[in-house]
């Protein structure tokens, strides 16, 4: 019954007759697509942090963030499950829209993509406290969950279950980071407007949301001329 639900449910969200949809999505899925938004997240975090172990502590926290979250998903829970991917399943061979020669060999059960984004996106949330920031970073974070329903790459139930996974990672490293950044260093609240109550600075968090917006656009672009 669950399975039917599931799937009822991707075949509403699942591919389009649209050549640019298509590419927009097959761009946005892509982790290259990202690379400048992390850059542009770890500017952030060395120009509001005035040392090396706060830098670091931040950092490995980023990191802990993908590797709990995709990491235990990809080496320990798709394996141990072993729910094929849409896209790979004969018994959906023209039912499920595919795009191109989109293919993963690995199994379906959750997402990392979901579950990536997902701790990231609570992570620096939590970190930053800045409403314009939190609701950026959630929108893409649900953007790939999304790409990942139209490409015919996870089931929806495979989605929802890598963005409560990816949130408590968020949350639990955030605590660490929490826990270790108040024994080492003094709780200072900003009251500014040009800070956040955690100390960052609007003008770099602008630079973050433009950087995303650029390769919201640049995705765009790519999908008209392709």
């Amino acid at each position: 019954m669950t399975g039917n639900i599931d799937l009822a449910i991707l075949q509403m969200v699942n591919g389009s007759e649209s050549s640019f949809l298509d590419g927009l999505m097959v761009t946005l899925t892509s982790g290259f697509t990202w690379i400048p938004l992390y850059i542009a997240l770890l500017y952030l975090v060395i120009s509001n942090n005035d040392n090396m172990t706060k830098i670091m502590l931040i950092i490995l926290c980023g990191i802990g963030c993908v590797m709990f979250s995709g990491g235990i998903c990809d080496f320990i829970i798709k394996p141990m499950i072993g729910r094929t991917r849409p896209i790979n399943d004969d018994m959906l061979d023209g039912i499920i829209y595919t795009v191109g020669d989109m293919s993963n060999k690995d199994f379906s059960f959750f997402s990392s993509h979901a579950a990536n984004t997902t701790s990231l996106t609570m992570f620096f949330s939590l970190l930053v406290r800045n409403r314009k920031f939190t609701v950026a970073m959630t929108a893409w974070a649900l953007i790939n969950c999304y790409t990942r329903l139209y490409l015919g790459m996870h089931y929806p139930f495979d989605v929802l279950v890598g963005i409560a996974w990816g949130a408590l990672v968020g949350l639990l490293l955030y605590l660490v980071y929490l826990k270790v950044y108040d024994r080492m260093f003094p709780d200072v609240e900003f009251i500014s407007s040009q800070y956040t109550s955690k100390g960052y600075t609007i003008i770099t968090i602008d630079i973050v949301l433009l950087t995303m917006s650029l390769l919201f656009l640049y995705a765009i672009l790519r999908s008209f001329i392709s």
